[in-house]
């Protein structure tokens, strides 16, 4: 011990001027993780199996004809159509199917339940929308989207296994797109076809009303409301006229001599007549006509009495009578008829026009529903000829020639990197929870007065010998001994 080592430092250089101090005092929490994570990493790139991934790009084609002359039979927007097949073709039957006809997951199927290896199978296939920037503003604007195409991929350990799955699975999105089309307009057909008959039927049935209608309501109807008037009046007088001859009938068989007094009656209602009108005069012409028929009665009877002349009279006159009478009856309901219709023509009409109307607008609502039957059938036909909105293979799926994972210089260099961080990290925290005192201004910071630096003495080296150091210029062995004077504290 002969040499005493002068490069102790007086002040130090803060915390940073004692990280190397630091870090080889706490080399073993560096070390082992950074051992530790670097092997896993190595083990991971070693060990991991590759994966294939092969993919394939399916275009978006716009129909072959102006929409203005035949519209789209699709409603729905391209992403949310793609989105409606991929949940078809990831559900848990056709992913059942794939593996068991590819034959995909044998190890995984001995140990693993069916629904894990489905899922493992959801996970490995993705398909992604690819967008056009070109007139994607004016799409926006009309409420369309900017896809022009999509991407599907899947991965899988094996690169022929992944072609055979991706062809399969690029060929079920081609059918479900194409039967998915020519079945929306097919049905969207048939709907409309079906409202045109409901309308047709219910047109038919209004118009049947309204035949009905005016069958029962016709006389209203042609009446327009004008009341017919009765001439029970007429045939009341002539009933007048014919009682009161049978009165003077009666009158005259009591008083009559030897003449028949039917025809003496006649002759003096003739005579009567006579006195008012002339020749051509209807009641002269009906006096002249009972006269001579009267005349007749009573040559043909002879010597019949007056009396029986009398009755048989006033029998044809009552006979005439009830004819009146009957007449009379008949014409007062007409007349009640006519009234009745007069009052019941509004009520016909208003249901009549009513009716009308409703079978008017069902016949416009027919006219459009024709015109969108026929533009679904133009549709239905642009989908069955494979001109409308389908999608198309660009880049059919091939088998890939190199893995796409793992990455085996970023498990490594992530293995590297991560253990060494954490091992800094680490040697850091344990640093700042610990708060050991390594130099003369953390005692002054601590309001300590230092009295004096013991340096660490060395033993001396022989001659030609040099003092080995992990990093020149670095005192790590050198742990100076602190004597502060503070209440006693060293």
């Amino acid at each position: 011990m002969s040499d005493v080592d002068t490069n102790e430092e007086e002040g130090g250089g803060g915390f940073f001027g004692y990280i190397p101090t630091i870090l080889w005092q706490r080399r073993w929490l560096i070390i082992v993780p950074f051992v530790v994570l670097s092997t896993i990493g190595v083990a991971l790139a070693l060990l991991l199996p590759p994966m294939y991934r092969s993919s394939a790009t399916l275009l978006v084609e716009s129909q072959e004809l102006p929409s203005t002359l035949v519209s789209s039979p699709l409603t729905t927007i391209i992403d949310q159509r793609i989105a409606k097949i991929r949940e078809q073709v990831l559900s848990r039957g056709d992913l059942i199917a794939l593996i068991e006809q590819n034959n995909l997951y044998e190890k995984e199927r001995r140990s693993k339940p069916l629904s894990e290896i489905v899922e493992t199978m959801q996970k490995a296939t993705a398909v992604q929308a690819v967008s056009g920037d070109i007139g994607q503003g004016q799409q926006a604007q009309n409420g369309g989207t900017s896809t022009i195409a999509f991407t599907m991929s899947f991965d899988y350990a094996d690169p022929a296994k992944a072609q055979a799955v991706m062809q399969s699975i690029v060929s079920r999105f081609l059918e479900i797109d194409a039967t998915t089309m020519a079945a929306q307009a097919t049905n969207t057909v048939d709907f409309l076809q079906d409202q045109s008959r409901k309308l047709q039927d219910q047109i038919g049935q209004i118009e049947g009303q309204i035949t009905q209608l005016k069958a029962r309501n016709g006389l209203a109807l042609s009446s327009g409301g004008i009341v017919m008037p009765s001439n029970s009046s007429g045939y009341s007088a002539q009933i007048a006229q014919l009682q009161s001859e049978n009165r003077a009938l009666l009158a005259q068989s009591r008083k009559s001599g030897g003449k028949d007094p039917l025809v003496q009656q006649a002759e003096q209602a003739l005579i009567a007549a006579r006195a008012v009108y002339n020749e051509g005069h209807p009641d002269v012409i009906r006096a002249r006509a009972r006269l001579a028929q009267a005349q007749e009665i009573a040559k043909s009877q002879g010597d019949t009495s007056d009396t029986a002349l009398v009755q048989s009279q006033i029998q044809a006159n009552n006979a005439q009578i009830a004819q009146l009478e009957s007449y009379r009856a008949s014409d007062n309901a007409r007349a009640s008829a006519s009234l009745a219709n007069s009052s019941r023509a509004p009520v016909v009409l208003e249901q009549v026009n009513q009716l009308e109307a409703r079978a008017s607008g069902l016949r416009d609502q027919l006219k459009d529903i024709t015109g969108n039957v026929l533009r679904a059938q133009n549709s239905a036909r642009m989908a069955q000829e494979q001109k409308g909105e389908r999608l198309t293979v660009v880049d059919p799926p091939a088998a890939p020639d190199h893995p796409v994972s793992p990455n085996r210089l970023m498990l490594i260099g992530g293995g590297v990197a991560g253990g060494l961080g954490l091992g800094l990290v680490l040697a850091l925290a344990l640093e700042f929870l610990m708060r050991p005192i390594r130099g003369v201004d953390q005692l002054k910071a601590l309001g300590l007065e230092t009295l004096t630096v013991v340096p660490t003495f060395t033993p001396d080296l022989a001659p030609g010998q040099k003092r080995r150091r992990w990093l020149p210029g670095l005192p790590f062995r050198r742990k100076p001994r602190l004597a502060a004077e503070s209440g006693g504290a060293l």
